[in-house]
């Protein structure tokens, strides 16, 4: 497939988004879309996340109409037996330690489920989107475990008070995943196809970016 000039908007402010997409090595830029998160009535996870990411690359697109356009969203839930989708409390950012300390022990020996929302829009394309699940079980914690690792980390402004790309690989028994980016909030391996059928390839770049 030839290879296609385009810029590429990350629409996110998160840094660890960032800096996974940097692992391609393709030149982009970094915007962050003002949109309205809230989950609607009835909106299961992978709804969600799957509109949101559409939103905020719609978002972008305002400001970046020639560019190819990459947007994402993750939410978490404690798997439960029995429970319908449409009704799951989901795992916030917890801003505080008083929070992070609550969803942690709420965790503690549990499954809990993250949906990573993706979508990619291109000038004269349908967008691409598409979600993905990682399943993380959590072993048992100890309040004075949650309370170090938190003081360690300080993880307030991450979905499920953890960093997986740290120290919050810890906490856990065990993750199941088709791509081990997608827990950190981008599915890289699926990104990195999407592009590729855009006829942008990171291995064919001309003007890659050497990583160190």
């Amino acid at each position: 497939m030839k290879q296609i000039s385009h810029d590429i908007v990350l629409g996110s402010s998160s840094p660890y988004r960032r800096e996974q997409f940097a692992k391609l090595g393709l030149s982009f830029t970094a915007s962050s879309p003002n949109i309205n998160e809230e989950r609607r009535n009835a909106e299961t996870p992978k709804q969600l996340v799957k509109r949101l990411s559409l939103q905020k690359a719609l978002e972008v697109q305002k400001s970046y109409p020639t560019s190819i356009i990459i947007g994402s969203d993750q939410v978490a839930y404690i798997k439960e037996e029995q429970q319908a989708l449409s009704s799951v409390h989901i795992l916030t950012k917890p801003l505080t330690i008083e929070n992070a300390v609550n969803q942690l022990l709420a965790c503690s020996g549990r499954k809990v489920r993250f949906v990573t929302g993706l979508c990619c829009i291109a000038p004269n394309a349908e967008p691409r989107i598409l979600s993905e699940n990682v399943d993380v079980t959590f072993r048992q914690l100890s309040r004075s475990e949650i309370e170090r690792y938190i003081e360690i980390e300080s993880p307030l402004d991450c979905a499920g008070s953890f960093k997986a790309e740290g120290l919050g690989i810890a906490l856990f028994e065990k993750v199941e995943s088709t791509d081990p980016h997608t827990l950190i909030g981008l599915p890289i391996i699926a990104l990195n196809k999407i592009l590729i059928e855009l006829g942008v390839n990171a291995l064919q770049n001309p003007n890659h970016l050497k990583l160190s």
